[in-house]
C-alpha cells in the first residue's frame, strides 16, 4: 500500500509533536525541519485539527500541538483519517469508479482484506511508540527521513 504525501507529512508532524506533546510548534518550524512545503503542511494541519489530533492557535506564539496524549493515538486511525478521500483502487471510490471488471471481479475483496490487515497492523503502534525528537544521541538535529 502506498500512502499519499499528505498522510506522510501528517505522520511526520504528529511524530514530532509526540516527542514534546506540551509544546506548540509552528508549521514553519516543522516544514523547515523536514524540508517540506509549508503551504501543503498547513492543509495537513487543518485536517489533523478537524479530526481532533491537534489543536491550533493563531497569532504570535501560535502553532499546533497534540490534542490527545501520544499513547492514545494509533497510526492506523491517523492513516484512516488522512487517506479517507483517496481510494486504494478505482472500484473502492464512493461512486464505484468505472472499472469494467466490477461485476465479476475476484480481486476487490482480497484488496479490501489486505488494506484492512495493513491498517490493523498500524493500529498496534501509537504515536508515543514512534515519537521523533529531531535529535540524535549527540544532541545534533537528526535527518528527517520518512515516516515509513
Amino acid at each position: 500500500m502506498r500512502l499519499t504525501a499528505f498522510t506522510d507529512y501528517g505522520l511526520r508532524a504528529l511524530m514530532r509533536l509526540a516527542a514534546d506533546p506540551d509544546r506548540s510548534v509552528s508549521t514553519e518550524e516543522i516544514a523547515t525541519e523536514f524540508a517540506i512545503s509549508r503551504h501543503h503542511l498547513t492543509k495537513v494541519v487543518r485536517d489533523l485539527a478537524a479530526a481532533g489530533y491537534v489543536t491550533t492557535q493563531r497569532g504570535a506564539g501560535g502553532g499546533f500541538r497534540l490534542a490527545r496524549p501520544p499513547r492514545s493515538i494509533t497510526l492506523g486511525e491517523v492513516v484512516r483519517a488522512l487517506e479517507r478521500r483517496h481510494a486504494l483502487v478505482e472500484c473502492f471510490r464512493e461512486d464505484g469508479g468505472a472499472c469494467v471488471l466490477t461485476p465479476h471481479c475476484r480481486l476487490k475483496g482480497r484488496l479490501a482484506a489486505a488494506r484492512e490487515a495493513f491498517l490493523r497492523e498500524l493500529d498496534t503502534t501509537t504515536l508515543a511508540d514512534c515519537a521523533y525528537s529531531g535529535r540524535d544521541d549527540g544532541g545534533r538535529t537528526a535527518s528527517s527521513g520518512h515516516a515509513s
